[in-house]
């Protein structure tokens, strides 16, 4: 009786990816974990965090928003529909990695964690809903999706390397360094969605309760951090220019200082000028890609050698139908 073969063995029959394929299907699901963090500050943003009052269905009657819900509704639900958009590329990237050839498991299982975390995060979502934005889950809200965006990094990242055991490209001080600063930055992250729990833009116009904090003071202590990842990031340079780091290492660096420098930039002027909503959104975009560039920093200190490119997308090669069907080619003769 033949093996059953699953969907995913199935296009891995027919189907042989290029390297850069599944390359692009990596950096679409991060550009993709982006979109998705900016549009969700949009959904606060412009107060239509219940636009849909409850959660599977948009209304208690109606799946979809209804007219007398106006631009709100509209704005939430447009948010809750991205989420397919998002698991449709995601999909994509496990489909393109589990159909490459060699199979690259480290690949796939990065894949798969990127769906449950979209998937948690939609529950968290509708628990958000449900609990009427309460600023704790509403900060969980954005930080799961923070988590998803870094298992796309990685992804993006594992996708352009290879399968060697990883070897440092600097000394192992040097890279404890720059994995301080990756934990400066994820605290600035969640200092920053603390702060964001005891500002004024809750996501909805009704007054909603708000984390009983100092705002004030949790903001100061949010330029604190600042301080200390630009400080870690100087650092970091000009160790890499004194241990003679490879070029793409140090190149890297200065990416991200420019990524600090606008988001500071921005940082101050939304602060001045009193929180305005279309400020607050770039500033959110700018934490996110402060936070590629920082991962991309840390990771970019070890080396896995080089990833073996390869021909155009086209048919799975023999050897690898071979490897899903184990009975030898003298058998289906009989």
């Amino acid at each position: 009786m033949p093996n059953t073969l699953n969907p995913l063995e199935l296009i891995a029959r027919h189907w042989q990816p290029s390297a850069r394929f599944v390359r692009r299907a990596a950096l679409a699901t991060v550009v993709m974990a982006v979109i998705i963090v900016v549009t969700g500050g949009a959904v606060r943003l412009s107060q239509s965090g219940l636009g849909c009052s409850t959660w599977p269905k948009c209304t208690p009657d109606s799946l979809t928003p209804t007219a007398a819900m106006g631009i709100n509704g509209i704005i939430e639900f447009s948010n809750r529909m991205l989420t397919y958009v998002l698991c449709a590329f995601v999909g994509l990237f496990i489909i393109a990695a589990r159909a490459r050839h060699p199979r690259r498991r480290s690949l796939t299982r990065l894949g798969w964690a990127q769906f449950w975390l979209v998937m948690s995060n939609a529950v968290i979502g509708g628990i958000t809903v449900l609990s009427g934005l309460n600023p704790y889950i509403v900060g969980s809200h954005f930080l799961a999706a923070t988590a998803l965006l870094t298992v796309a990094v990685l992804s993006w990242k594992r996708a352009s390397e290879g399968d060697e055991e990883p070897r440092d490209v600097v000394a192992r001080p040097v890279r404890q360094l720059a994995w301080l600063l990756v934990a400066a930055t994820a605290a600035l992250t969640v200092i920053g969605t603390v702060v964001t729990g005891t500002g004024p833009h809750a996501g909805d116009a009704k007054k909603v309760h708000r984390i009983p904090l100092d705002w004030q003071e949790i903001t100061q202590l949010h330029v604190d951090f600042v301080y200390i990842v630009v400080g870690l990031s100087v650092a970091l340079w000009f160790t890499l220019r004194a241990v003679k780091a490879p070029a793409a290492a140090r190149r890297m660096v200065l990416e991200l200082f420019a990524c600090i420098a606008l988001q500071g930039v921005i940082g101050y002027v939304q602060y001045f000028m009193g929180l305005p909503e279309l400020v607050i959104g770039f500033h959110m975009l700018g934490s996110a890609l402060v936070w590629i560039c920082v991962l991309r920093v840390a990771l970019g200190l070890r080396d896995r050698g080089p990833l073996q490119e390869d021909e155009p997308d086209g048919p799975a090669p023999a050897d690898a139908h071979e490897a899903l069907d184990p009975q030898p080619a003298a058998a289906s003769s009989r």
